[in-house]
């Protein structure tokens, strides 16, 4: 088939699926119109009698939370059987980093800066919930994070638009596939629309105060992207944004995504979200919430009630108008007619693998190894050598714990399918090595210091030590938000005993967490120490392979780690300020004098500096590559062309490994002040052991367009630097110019 004729098809079948919707709407009562427009929780058993009535009577247009496959295919089958317009149903849950296998969570998967992986992973859990009967998810959640406190932190990508852009959009392409109507194909539903991550303090649900050029700039791209990967559904925030929740934000769901981004997916609120706007005082009561939303755009309401009891009235006294509801519901059957329900709305598992099965095993073992982040190794403390070891301590509370390495949300997990560390360090060594086990605490919040002794006495006993600590996936999440981001409990405490009983031997901290930590009163403490989130099912044998050397890590940050929990927010792409710290402007607050005097008036905390413990893109190898002739294909670039910026990567160590390599561009003036450094390309690469390669990343000076106080997409004519490297801190640095577009100028092609 040629473009032309895919092109043609392609038009068409929108144009039968138009002419479809338009039949509909001319067939539906106002009840029938609003039902399509209810999403209503699950039974979580046998269908109630007024479920059953509400879907012969078409009052509901989706239900989620509902996971058995002969439940869905029942409900399923009184929607498109037993009612008068036999409308199917959406089959809503949140799929959030699998299903029954789990893989790393979200924050996790970024670490391995590798979307590819990241997009077959996706395209498991697709399959696995498709088997029972969902065919929507609630999911990818691209809000971006940079206050750690906030548990939800756990399911975003981490700090940085362009990174969970491009997660965002390979989490979308594979939950969605090519063709939504393909078996295995979800929705995918980008979520929360917009601004979540800023929540103040931290606090999960609460008010976000972004100026409109920082929200253009950082938080909507990663929507974006999504919806430009064809993302079906989004999903509007819980929160305040500037004093209009976004469940009744006309400038989100009206002017940005519908007229701006011509978005033609429907967009669901989020639980209860179009009630709670009376709660926050946006409105009066559910009759004023139910028109806010509608008239923003939200067109379906999960879990509350408020357009099944008010959109009717609200239209008969002109609050909203009927043109609006034929919109809101065309928009929902838009997806359903996608998703191909009207042609087969019912579920065979049969045809679909079965969870758990070696591949989806593999992928997420792959995935949970290129997550994990080697951020210190002291002495070459990793990787341990089994030849040269006659006794192990394996110490720690996570280190035989098959729920809690999951992560959080992960309500459909098989837990039979986890392997813990424990379990896998066994297996690796055989009867080689003496493994020594003790829990020492019984949750990682413990303060009792009960099983200290035990613990202090095997790592006496043994010739390495390993800690497995941090926290439990109930620490973060939904509702699970931190004041303190240290370690829990008295793990600080235990830490330094296990270090003053070591003597000489390697210590090494494994870290499970669901947020960046902050981590400076230990770090000194241990040799090395490896951050592994929560790595999902596959856990144990991913960190066995890494600890003992079978793969060498490769996972970098994808957000800093702060050294303590007062420094946040810090993230690297901050602004210069007209006071930038510098090591040779700061002084600490042990070395201030008795009376005021203007050293150190510059930008940084006195007791803590104005570095993080650990920068975004951080981490290490157990080989070491080298940066060299960082170049751009010409000095100056005429606007609208493209040009490319590359270096040499030699590997200098003795093991074959991947390198993370990352490109750092920054716009030295603008109309509003930009980042001293933003993440422009990425790519993975593996090298042998003395092999060079070179990395060339291709970009149009469209790439470097932003946000300018007049609300509009620019790129400026002026000076860039830019930086090829392991991490953001890297010194690295090339420069350019970009030039008006004009004969007088060369430029690249």
């Amino acid at each position: 088939m040629t473009t032309n004729e895919t092109t043609a098809s392609t038009s068409e079948g929108l144009n039968d699926i138009d002419g479809r919707i338009g039949e509909l709407l001319h067939k539906m009562t106002f009840a029938e119109k609003v039902g399509q427009l209810t999403q209503i929780n699950g039974s979580h058993g046998p269908i109630p009698e007024w479920m059953a009535d509400d879907l012969r009577n078409g009052k509901v247009g989706s239900v989620l939370n509902e996971v058995n496959v002969d439940t869905a295919n029942e409900l399923q089958r009184i929607s498109v059987e037993e009612s008068r317009l036999r409308i199917p149903l959406m089959i809503g849950r949140d799929v959030i980093h699998g299903f029954k296998t789990v893989f790393p969570i979200p924050l996790g998967q970024a670490a391995s800066w590798n979307p590819e992986l990241v997009e077959k992973c996706a395209r498991i859990a697709a399959l696995e919930a498709a088997a029972a009967g969902i065919n929507w998810t609630f999911a990818p959640m691209l809000d971006i994070g940079r206050d750690p406190r906030w548990g939800r932190v756990a399911e975003t990508f981490g700090e940085d638009p362009f990174l969970s852009s491009a997660f965002g959009a390979a989490m979308v392409r594979g939950f969605q596939g090519d063709d939504l109507s393909e078996p295995g194909n979800i929705a995918a539903c980008a979520k929360h629309f917009a601004g979540y991550g800023a929540s103040e303090s931290g606090r999960d649900y609460n008010t976000t105060s972004i100026p409109e050029v920082v929200l253009r700039n950082v938080h909507l791209p990663p929507f974006k992207a999504a919806l430009d990967a064809g993302a079906a559904t989004f999903m509007a925030s819980f929160s305040d944004l500037n004093g209009v929740p976004a469940s009744g934000n006309e400038l989100l769901m009206k002017q940005i995504l519908r007229k701006e981004w011509r978005f033609d997916g429907f967009v669901v609120s989020d639980w209860e979200s179009i009630s709670q706007l009376a709660v926050h005082g946006l409105t009066a009561n559910d009759f004023d919430s139910a028109s806010a939303a509608a008239n923003a755009g939200v067109d379906m309401e999960m879990a509350s009630s408020t357009y099944r009891d008010h959109l009717e009235a609200l239209v008969a006294v002109g609050r909203v108008s009927q043109q609006q509801v034929d919109t809101m519901v065309a928009n929902v059957l838009r997806a359903k007619f996608q998703l191909g329900l009207f042609d087969n709305p019912y579920t065979d598992p049969r045809r679909f693998p079965s969870w758990g099965n070696e591949d989806h095993l593999a992928a997420a073992r792959q995935l949970a190894l290129e997550s994990v982040v080697l951020l210190k190794n002291e002495n070459d403390a990793l990787p341990l050598n089994p030849e040269e070891l006659n006794s192990l301590a394996v110490i720690g509370p996570l280190s035989d714990d098959g729920y809690n390495q999951l992560g959080t949300w992960v309500f459909d997990c098989d837990q039979e399918l986890s392997k813990t560390p424990l379990e896998s360090i066994r297996e690796l060594v055989g009867d080689s090595v003496e493994i020594r086990y003790a829990r020492a605490m019984e949750r990682s919040r413990s303060r009792d210091g009960e099983g200290f002794e035990e613990a202090i006495a095997i790592a006496k006993e043994s010739d390495a030590i390993l800690l497995f600590l941090g926290e439990e996936s109930i620490l973060s999440g939904e509702a699970h938000s931190r004041a303190d981001i240290g370690l829990p409990g008295n793990q600080d405490e235990f830490i330094g005993k296990i270090a003053n009983a070591a003597e000489d031997k390697p210590i090494v901290m494994i870290l499970m967490a669901g947020r960046p930590l902050a981590l400076e009163s230990v770090v000194k403490k241990v040799d090395a120490l490896m951050f592994a989130w929560h790595p999902g099912s596959m856990a144990g044998p991913a960190l066995a392979d890494l600890l003992f050397g079978k793969e060498s890590p490769s996972g970098k940050l994808p957000a800093t780690l702060p050294k303590v929990t007062g420094q946040i927010p810090i993230y690297y792409a901050m602004k210069n300020t007209g006071k930038p710290a510098c090591p040779d402007t700061i002084i600490h607050i042990d070395e201030i004098g008795g009376e005021q005097a203007s050293s150190g008036n510059v930008s940084y905390h006195l007791d803590a500096g104005y570095e993080p413990l650990y920068c975004f893109g951080h981490g290490l190898s157990y080989t070491s590559f080298e940066y060299a002739n960082v170049r751009v294909s010409a000095p100056e670039i005429s606007m609208g062309h493209s040009f490319a910026i590359s270096a040499d990567i030699t590997n200098t160590g003795d093991l074959e490994a991947e390198e993370v390599v990352q490109l750092y561009l920054r716009d030295l003036v603008g109309n509003v002040t930009r980042p001293v450094r933003e993440l422009k390309g990425f790519r993975r690469i593996r090298l042998r052991a003395g092999e060079s390669a070179t990395v060339t990343f291709e970009l149009r000076t469209d790439d470097l367009a932003f946000c300018n106080r007049e609300m509009e997409m620019v790129t400026e004519p002026g000076q860039f630097h830019a930086w090829i490297g392991g991490s953001s801190d890297t010194n690295s640095r090339t420069e350019f110019e970009i030039v008006e577009n004009d004969n007088n100028h060369p430029h690249g092609e």
